[in-house]
């Protein structure tokens, strides 16, 4: 992929916006897939950013604790996405610290300053891929690490993104009464599964960068030659959210996040969050992925937060980020990123060990400039993925230049990010 995939879509006032095969939805996962030479769909979606209130559902002061997570100085989340961890060390990997001291990954990170680990889980993928299974060990792992635990439900069985939200093979052909009933005795089923075995979350994420909606068709809220349907991906939404209720009832033990990869638009933002506030959606944190060579400038992210923060009274993650080490290739399939100029502030931060440690420094004084402390922190997309795993069964890994390890396992300056602020 080149520097054009890059997220280039702009709001308007009133009209729709497809992004084509290359825009908003190609990203790491739907450009696995591309990379691999399957096709990906483009994903149509309508921005809009009108000068109007907030919907009334969104009208909590600005200055209000929402999500139970926030309230200290400095960035109270900082966390790692470490879902292909397990597969990483059964195929060879070892973690160092810069001294060369040999610990699991999750304790690394923890000695480092991170308190917080995110884990994907899929219906059912293929063997040793993100299942229930594997989530509680990494889940048990980090807690054992003292960090806490934020589950990514993509319901689907394999990865769901902007371009992808593929229903489970084993719920299709469900109605949407139905299907919404099985997402909500899904939802608690795992979630209960997780407490019973002493692997209770901290976080809910329902849904995966759930821009375009979810469980398609059903969910799918932009369809070719058809409106826009909210209906059907809303009570879907809900039907997840009242799932993690059902379990974990106060939203300031567990609070749930709803996640899409709009971090540099602003439009994009307010369009889909004003939607599900007016559909009546109750969640308590918003979630954005934000990859620099993708979805616009820091400044970009900057205003982007700054205002949802304002707007919708509620706190906000980064729950995917990542940056370039190397242009180096660790495998034999090709990386996402391997150009320069597909880096937009590349001389402020080139694709070396102390340019990703300048462009997460950088980051984090994005994050902690929100206003009234909305901006909790950030997840690492995968910071642990080294070359020997691949993205699906049999392939490479387009991402081990975009870790903070060195593709022999040695930790990078950028782990120092997940520092507590002075």
């Amino acid at each position: 992929m080149n520097s054009s995939t890059r997220n280039t879509i702009a709001p308007t006032a009133s009209t729709a916006s497809t992004a084509g095969t290359a825009g908003t939805a190609l990203r790491r996962r739907s450009l696995l897939a591309a990379l691999a030479g399957a096709s990906t769909a483009g994903v149509a979606l309508t921005a809009a950013a009108p000068a109007t209130a907030a919907p009334a559902s969104a009208s909590a002061s600005a200055s209000a604790a929402t999500s139970g997570v926030g309230g200290g100085p400095g960035l109270t989340v900082r966390g790692a996405d470490l879902s292909f961890l397990r597969q990483s060390e059964a195929a060879g990997a070892r973690y160092a610290d810069a001294r060369g001291k040999v610990q699991p990954a999750e304790k690394l990170l923890r000695a480092h300053g991170a308190n917080w680990v995110r884990l994907r889980v899929w219906v059912d993928p293929p063997t040793g891929y993100s299942d229930n299974a594997a989530a509680l060990e990494l889940a048990l792992r980090a807690k054992r690490a003292g960090m806490k635990v934020l589950i990514d439900l993509h319901y689907s069985d394999f990865w769901a993104d902007p371009a992808h939200q593929t229903t489970p093979a084993a719920w299709a052909g469900q109605d949407l009464p139905t299907l919404a009933a099985t997402v909500r005795a899904y939802t608690a089923h795992t979630l209960r599964t997780l407490h019973a075995a002493g692997a209770r979350v901290d976080m809910v994420q329902v849904g995966n960068e759930v821009t375009a909606g979810m469980l398609w068709p059903l969910g799918q809220i932009y369809r070719p030659g058809q409106p826009d349907d909210w209906t059907g991906f809303t009570t879907l939404l809900k039907a997840g959210i009242a799932g993690v209720r059902d379990v974990h009832p106060r939203p300031k033990d567990v609070p749930v996040m709803v996640h899409i990869d709009r971090g540099g638009d602003n439009g994009g933002s307010r369009w889909f969050y004003d939607h599900v506030l007016t559909a009546g959606v109750e969640f308590e944190i918003i979630g954005q992925s934000y990859y620099p060579f993708w979805h616009g400038s820091l400044h970009d992210l900057q205003a982007n937060f700054n205002d949802l923060a304002a707007r919708y009274g509620k706190d906000l993650v980064l729950v995917e980020t990542a940056y370039p080490w190397t242009l180096q290739n660790g495998d034999d399939l090709e990386n996402l990123i391997r150009e320069r100029s597909q880096l937009p502030d590349a001389e402020r931060f080139p694709a070396t060990p102390a340019g990703q440690a300048a462009y997460f420094k950088a980051l984090r004084e994005v994050l902690l400039a929100v206003p009234h402390r909305r901006g909790l922190g950030f997840f690492a997309w995968e910071p642990a993925w080294l070359p020997g795993v691949g993205w699906e069964p049999g392939a490479g890994n387009p991402n081990d230049n975009l870790t903070m390890f060195d593709h022999d396992g040695r930790a990078l300056p950028a782990l120092n990010a997940f520092r507590p602020s002075r």
